[in-house]
């Protein structure tokens, strides 16, 4: 039995696209219909990440280049932060700059320090077009920054440098799933 009170709970699982897939490298179109498909959009986009064991994922992420994300993510405090965001800016990104593990639900098995600011800000739009302000801090500060990357079609291997580059493109080359 599905609940709609569950996120996720009445979507489908959808085949998640990986690394080398050009919708993960084009900026996402804004969202301009609130309705019934948007709202079946963020419910198989909540059973997708629940079933690949995420705490956030973006739209293109499942091959629709829309601007859009869902989280279900703990911030340091271990408080869990539920949501989706339509069409968000991010319009704050700063405090420390902190460097920590990082992976992607489209880079499986793939993990790397990455430098994130600890603290973000987004703007977007609810399911029903209400506008919707977002904070983060810590690791959940991460997580709206690595989906608003994906987004704008970035991944977090892009802001790797150095050896932590190097041995992030070598651990691509070794995958199992990089033909």
């Amino acid at each position: 039995m599905r609940h709609r009170s569950i996120p996720g709970s009445s979507g489908r699982t959808r085949p998640m696209r990986l690394l080398g897939d050009p919708v993960l490298r084009e900026p996402c179109a804004e969202v301009t219909a609130y309705d019934a498909e948007l709202a079946a959009l963020v419910e198989d986009m909540f059973a997708t990440m629940y079933a690949a064991r995420g705490v956030g994922l973006a739209a293109n992420q499942i091959g629709v280049p829309l601007r859009v994300f869902v989280f279900d993510c703990p911030d340091d405090e271990d408080r869990r932060h539920l949501g989706h965001v339509v069409n968000p800016r991010l319009v704050a990104a700063d405090g420390v700059s902190v460097t920590g593990p990082e992976g992607c639900l489209s880079v499986p098995g793939v993990e790397a320090g990455t430098a994130r600011y600890d603290r973000a800000v987004v703007e977007g739009r609810t399911l029903g077009g209400e506008p919707v302000t977002i904070e983060g801090t810590g690791f959940f500060g991460r997580c709206l920054q690595h989906e608003m990357d994906h987004l704008d079609g970035g991944l977090y291997l892009d802001r790797l440098t150095g050896a932590r580059a190097w041995r992030a493109r070598r651990a691509v080359r070794k995958a199992p799933w990089n033909g």
